[in-house]
């Protein structure tokens, strides 16, 4: 089962990335005139907590003096980013993190790093499964959760994943894409950084 799920990532990764090669290129162009820089890269961990590398599309300027990451992020928006932001466009460079194995269509969304040695045993459980282009969690208010309760649905899906309830997710994630639904927290803002409480 686990062979033929990997054939299907493969498969449906690369028939989106050839059939989006235009978007991709388009986004790149519109982001490198605009911005100068096109891709956002970072370590984040994996299934087994394996360290890989995550691709995303730019959507913000660097850091200036006084400014702090996650508390300024969506003052820091490009105008290209806030749309690629809102249309979840700045995800499709994670096609390339499906296609070379690292991630999967639905699992829980592969968070920093930095945050491992902040989880409890039973957090760390959302590292069995592959992390997900989107999930659970992102179906039931994506960044409009706290982390509690995103692990909380993780974990669930950990317990329960199937390829019935992975369709049902990609036919529920829908509605967050055409609508913008949970880019930003309640607050306004991308998400705050995981301290192991909130």
């Amino acid at each position: 089962m686990e062979k033929l799920l990997r054939l299907k990532d493969i498969i449906v990764s690369i028939g989106l990335l050839m059939g989006l090669s235009p978007l991709f290129v388009f986004i790149s162009l519109l982001l490198w005139v605009s911005q100068r820089k096109v891709f956002f890269t970072q370590n984040r961990p994996g299934k087994g907590e394996r360290i890989f590398r995550l691709y995303k599309f730019s959507t913000l300027r660097e850091l200036q003096e006084g400014e702090r990451e996650g508390e300024h992020d969506r003052q820091r928006e490009t105008p290209v980013g806030k749309i690629l932001r809102r249309s979840s466009l700045d995800e499709l460079p994670q096609l390339l993190n499906i296609f070379l194995g690292d991630m999967t269509f639905v699992g829980p969304r592969p968070l920093r790093v930095e945050y491992l040695p902040l989880y409890s045993q039973e957090e760390r459980k959302r590292h069995l499964v592959k992390p997900g282009l989107t999930g659970w969690a992102q179906v039931h208010g994506r960044n409009q959760l706290s982390f509690k309760q995103r692990f909380k649905y993780d974990l669930w899906y950990v317990e329960h994943k199937s390829f019935w309830l992975d369709l049902f997710i990609l036919w529920k994630t829908v509605p967050y894409l055409l609508f913008s639904r949970g880019v930003y927290t309640p607050m306004g803002s991308s998400m705050p950084k995981f301290n192991g409480t909130n």
